[in-house]
């Protein structure tokens, strides 16, 4: 149940990385350095007060950073490698149960493949509601990304099976909507 346990802690933090880069690695740290969560060894830095604080202060930067239209589609670009990355980390600091290749294996194929894609849906979304509303629309789709995130977080250090079933949820949806919009007619092709 332990290895259970901590590699749906990892996908849902990492799940939660497609939000938000920053947000999950700070969850995560908390919860490390308060005691609630193991470190693989390797990882424990995670869990340190320098840790805590450079992530909070990271969190906090990004959050701020993506309030601003036009430029958020800029982090856009930056974010996708740095979710990627960020939720490989988050998965094979945690799943520390499993072999190294198993557990590497996991980390970059489902921990970083998760964040990746929710991110590409997440870009995909600011970049239809810049199209469509100017700008304007962002700073919404930005608060529902850190809703999306620190729930995400939230859910995966204390029920990390519920964001493993909230992480299903979000990807089929991402999924379908990714599908939906690459079959979505060209009214431009058609005059």
């Amino acid at each position: 149940m332990a290895i259970a346990f901590s590699i749906a802690l990892g996908l849902g933090l990492s799940a939660a990385c497609g939000f938000r880069v920053f947000v999950p690695l700070l969850a995560l740290s908390a919860a490390a350095h308060a005691g609630q969560v193991s470190l693989a060894p390797g990882f424990e830095w995670i869990g340190t007060e320098a840790a805590l604080l450079v992530f909070a202060v990271a969190a906090v930067a990004e959050i701020a950073a993506y309030a601003f239209p036009v430029f958020d589609n800029f982090l856009d670009a930056l974010a996708t490698p740095a979710a990627f990355v960020a939720g490989t980390l988050l998965t094979a600091s945690v799943a520390f149960e499993l072999a190294p290749l198993a557990r590497w294996s996991l980390a970059l194929i489902a921990g970083g493949g998760i964040a990746g894609l929710i991110q590409v849906a997440t870009a995909a979304t600011r970049t239809s509601a810049t199209v469509t509303t100017g700008g304007m629309g962002n700073l919404v789709v930005s608060k529902a990304e850190f809703l999306g995130s620190a729930t995400l977080s939230f859910l995966a250090v204390l029920l990390p099976f519920a964001a493993i079933g909230a992480t299903v949820v979000i990807i089929v949806y991402a999924i379908l909507r990714l599908v939906r919009r690459r079959h979505r007619p060209n009214p431009s092709l058609s005059s």
